[in-house]
């Protein structure tokens, strides 16, 4: 069985009223459900609110690629000139 990373769910055939899912939530994601199978995520606006997103600096992106990554030094050296 799949791990669904929030505790509330919907159907599909409840999306049909997005309003009463939204008033289900409150303010937490809720996974979307097809045939008992999670097909994506409906998060809320009032989710996001508590949401910082910053830039990566340089070195975080380097020690992703470094660490993160298989080999890609053939997509490195593609992007070289882009």
């Amino acid at each position: 069985m799949e791990k669904l990373l929030t505790t509330l769910t919907a159907s599909l055939t409840e999306l049909r009223e997005p309003n009463k899912v939204i008033a289900k939530a409150g303010n937490q994601p809720v996974a979307i459900m097809n045939r008992n199978e999670a097909i994506g995520y409906f998060v809320p606006k009032g989710a996001l609110k508590d949401i910082s997103i910053e830039p990566a600096s340089k070195e975080q992106v380097d020690q992703f690629l470094n660490n993160k990554l298989g080999n890609i030094a053939h997509v490195m050296d593609y992007l070289k000139d882009k």
